[in-house]
């Protein structure tokens, strides 16, 4: 492995931990429910899953068309707006997608 690839990697995963623990240590008592720093931390969580995505998602779309990805991300944004389930939504999604590979295979 090369020195470059490992320092980035011991990098991001610094910077992975501390902002998931710091947080945690801070105390919101005393913290406006509309202030800058709450509204901050309501959004890292949206910001961290559309991270992910995005990242999951790019070497996909440099194929071609993925029909099982947008299958499953069609499954996932239906059963949410139907019923503003997570874990419903998670599961649609999960199985849209297998089920779009295995039509495929």
């Amino acid at each position: 492995m090369r020195a470059e690839l490992l320092t980035l990697a011991l990098i991001v995963g610094a910077f992975t931990w501390a902002f998931r623990f710091f947080p945690t240590k801070l105390d919101v008592s005393a913290m406006k429910a509309d202030g800058v720093l709450a509204r901050f931390l309501a959004s890292t969580g949206p910001a961290a899953i559309a991270t992910l995505f995005v990242a999951s998602v790019l070497p996909m779309l440099q194929q071609g068309l993925p029909v099982p990805l947008i299958t499953g991300t069609a499954a996932v944004l239906a059963t949410y707006l139907a019923s503003r389930s997570v874990v419903g939504a998670t599961l649609a999604g999960s199985a849209g997608y297998g089920l779009a590979v295995w039509a495929l295979a």
